[in-house]
């Protein structure tokens, strides 16, 4: 059974900068694909970013590009989210989540989640 784990989330000023960090266990996750989702009080979970397992190729949402970086170093089987630039609205619940070969922006794509880390950014 695989397992997700986030760390790194916390509270920043706004055009600060954080690493969120997920480590994976209990499976093999070097064909997957991995991604980050976000979701905001109210709100609907969102995509943020993912990464494939095939060629590091990455993905990101227009709310985020140019700010975020996704990578991941498989030896660890640990993904990483470099945030930039933060914004009030970043303010989310962020979540690590995996999916077998394909890349998707869908939350229900994913089989696998972690169970989320605080990121607030204040204005």
């Amino acid at each position: 059974q695989g397992q997700l784990v986030e760390s790194g989330g916390g509270l920043v000023q706004a055009g600060g900068s954080l690493r969120l960090s997920c480590v994976a266990s209990g499976r093999a996750f070097s064909r997957d694909v991995m991604g980050w989702f976000r979701q905001a009080p109210g709100k609907e979970r969102e995509f943020v970013a993912d990464i494939s397992w095939m060629d590091d190729s990455t993905d990101y949402s227009d709310a985020v590009k140019g700010r975020f970086t996704i990578s991941r170093d498989n030896a660890k089987n640990t993904v990483y989210l470099q945030m930039n630039s933060l914004k009030s609205e970043d303010t989310a619940v962020y979540y690590c989540a995996s999916r077998y070969l394909t890349v998707s922006r869908s939350p229900r794509d994913y089989s696998y989640w972690g169970r989320g880390t605080q990121v607030t950014g204040s204005s």
